[in-house]
């Protein structure tokens, strides 16, 4: 089964070049969304990845990539 994996563009506590190169490396068959989630509030304070009907959140970039792992099919 496919990773349903979405990051948000306008997120201020991630670099969508970086992630997208973590990610490819974590998943590389995943096809990774870009795009505004409207997940506003904790967008604004945390760095975070939705993935496989999951919000994931970090201090970090790194952090929110380290906890998402998990949930990688």
């Amino acid at each position: 089964m496919a990773n349903d994996i979405r990051i948000c563009d306008k997120c201020k506590h991630m670099s969508m070049k970086t992630t997208q190169q973590k990610l490819a490396k974590l998943v590389p068959d995943a096809e990774v969304k870009v795009g505004c989630k409207s997940y506003c509030g904790p967008c604004a304070r945390y760095a975070f990845i939705y993935i496989n009907g999951r919000y994931v959140t970090g201090k970090t970039e790194d952090e929110a990539l380290e906890k998402a792992k998990k949930y990688i099919k």
